[in-house]
């Protein structure tokens, strides 16, 4: 959920339970792993086991001829996890084969026990004492006559444009709305009046700890970076009222999602997508650097400092398109990060933004993060998702098309031995899946806009970082360092990246000592990119070659 994107005046809960909509796949669902995985239960009142979302609901569509050469994301009441290819999943009845929704509506009678416990919640109310990070836990008098607070059905906070929490957040308007809870705009009478956004966590006990997690990371990273120079969005304050744990941020703007809907996504220009990236790779390399993984990268959780922009007519697409005034980010949503010593969770990232390993059950550590910014990049630049999709056999199916076949090692290795055959995918193209990605899949290169060395320096390091196997996928610090990035450099060098850990081999190197240790010379039919330059009178080009990659010992 882009926690800061403004909506409709506040108003009374609905008692009416809506409709979910099924399309939304997440780390979260009834078959994943959630934040704790000895505490799943079946689907009741809370079936939805998604961290957080984002409204409105997405649909993402593929850039394809059927669509209008755009995607559109449809509006609906709900908040909901992913988008959906919608007249592709309806026509064919499509739907994650391992992590399947069952985000279905329970209808029932005013005689069923489900209707007489929801009822009983919207009536519930609690005298639940509340504390914070700061001055309720040293001024008890502060919630001594504290007022009865009353939950919906949901377990989300019932409150009123107005009210006040913990003697100092006035609340002005809700912001978002998600699974997790709410996010509301708020006036801190503590700080002069300043705006902020607080983050209201349903009065439910699984995502109640999921917040202290969160918050637990919030601060650990509060202390590794007091000024907060390495772009993650800063914790203000926190604080449990009456069972709903609240947090406290500053307030940015529109998320880079958000931004790119509204402007009919229309990609950013080659320059903010440089920007972008770079900020977004100095963040997470802070967090790599410091044994954590963020696990959630896409584009709803980089956020914009300020999303204004400016207007300008499009002579060929014949209409006004926006551009952001200011490119700073943030990054947001630290409830999945995982530091290096603690449980990894088998299902982690949204499933556009899934690495193999993790789809594979190989275990994963900081290289799945790596994978998603490559796609996130991949988004920027395009203005749609690279792999659309909700199927684990599908979604490897794509991956084959666009990238090359999967290395033979990973598929032996691999718990789900389901989806290959003698080491190959189990795919039959000749099926109607099979057919949408034969026609709407293309290898990498084929997606270029432009034949421009920059072009072709971002494809180069977005195929770096969608290398199949983790070891060899390029590192963060590596990135950094990456061509494609030298003319923001240059323009401003205070950004340049002086790592705070000695700099690991260069991804050839590693390559080069693997293939030493390997003892098999099958070669797989894996591609690599290499880019080679030829330089001729008064002019410099980059051109592509795809050579097959090291897998298993293989000779390039």
């Amino acid at each position: 959920m882009s926690m800061l994107h403004k909506e409709e005046p506040l108003t009374m809960p609905k008692s009416r339970r809506r409709r979910r909509s099924p399309s939304r796949d997440s780390p979260y669902d009834d078959d994943a792993y959630g934040y704790c995985k000895s505490k799943r239960r079946k689907a009741t009142r809370d079936y939805d086991y998604q961290k957080h979302s984002r409204s409105p609901d997405r649909r993402r569509r593929r850039h394809h001829h059927h669509y209008h050469h755009h995607r559109d994301r449809a509006h609906s009441d709900e908040n909901s996890y992913s988008p959906d290819r919608t007249n592709y999943s309806s026509r064919h009845s499509y739907h994650d084969s391992d992590h399947s929704s069952h985000y279905h509506s329970h209808e029932s009678s005013g005689h069923s026990r489900s209707y007489k416990r929801k009822k009983y919640r919207r009536s519930y109310r609690h005298h639940r004492p509340s504390y914070s990070s700061q001055s309720s836990r040293d001024h008890p008098e502060l919630i001594a006559g504290a007022p009865c607070i009353e939950d919906d059905e949901d377990g989300h906070l019932i409150y009123h444009p107005g009210d006040v929490l913990q003697a100092r957040y006035e609340i002005i308007q809700t912001l978002g709305e998600g699974t997790f809870g709410k996010c509301v705009e708020v006036k801190d009478v503590a700080r002069n009046g300043q705006i902020a956004a607080l983050k209201i966590i349903k009065n439910v006990e699984k995502y109640r700890e999921a917040a202290k997690l969160e918050i637990n990371v919030l601060e650990k990273l509060k202390e590794k970076d007091p000024e907060g120079k390495y772009l993650c969005v800063r914790m203000l304050d926190w604080f449990d009222y009456h069972g709903h744990m609240c947090i406290a941020f500053d307030m940015l703007g529109l998320s880079v999602f958000d931004f790119l809907k509204d402007n009919t996504y229309y990609p950013y220009p080659l320059d903010q997508v440089r920007n972008i990236s770079y900020q977004l790779c100095y963040a997470v390399n802070f967090l790599h650097e410091n044994q954590l993984t963020h696990t959630d990268l896409k584009p709803e959780n980089i956020l914009f400092v300020n999303s204004d922009f400016e207007v300008s007519y499009n002579a060929k697409k014949r209409r006004d398109m926006r551009r952001v005034k200011n490119t700073d980010i943030r990054l947001i949503d630290f409830g999945s990060a995982t530091f290096d010593h603690e449980h990894h969770s088998t299902i982690v990232s949204t499933r556009h933004y899934r690495a193999p390993e993790v789809i594979l059950e190989l275990g994963w550590s900081q290289p799945c993060d790596v994978w998603s910014i490559g796609c996130i990049m991949f988004e920027l630049y395009t203005g749609y998702t690279l792999f659309q999709t909700h199927d684990n056999k599908e979604h490897l199916a794509m991956m084959e098309r666009i990238l090359g076949s999967i290395p033979y090692r990973m598929a032996k290795r691999s718990r789900k031995s389901k989806y290959f055959y003698h080491g190959k995918l189990d795919w039959d193209e000749k099926n109607s899946s099979g057919r949408y990605i034969r026609e709407n899949c293309k290898p990498l290169k084929h997606y270029l806009r432009d034949k421009g060395i920059q072009h072709l320096q971002l494809f180069d390091l977005i195929e770096k970082m969608l290398e199949y196997e983790p070891h060899y996928r390029i590192t963060l610090a590596e990135t950094l360092a990456h061509p494609f990035f030298k003319p923001l450099l240059k323009e401003q060098p205070h950004l340049e990246h002086k790592p705070s850990v000695p700099k690991e081999p260069r991804i050839v190197d590693r390559r080069k000592s693997y293939q030493g240790s390997e003892l098999s010379s099958e070669n797989h039919g894996d591609r690599d990119c290499v880019k080679t330059k030829s330089e001729g009178p008064g002019k410099s080009d980059v051109s592509y070659s795809y050579l097959p990659a090291v897998h298993n010992g293989a000779q390039q």
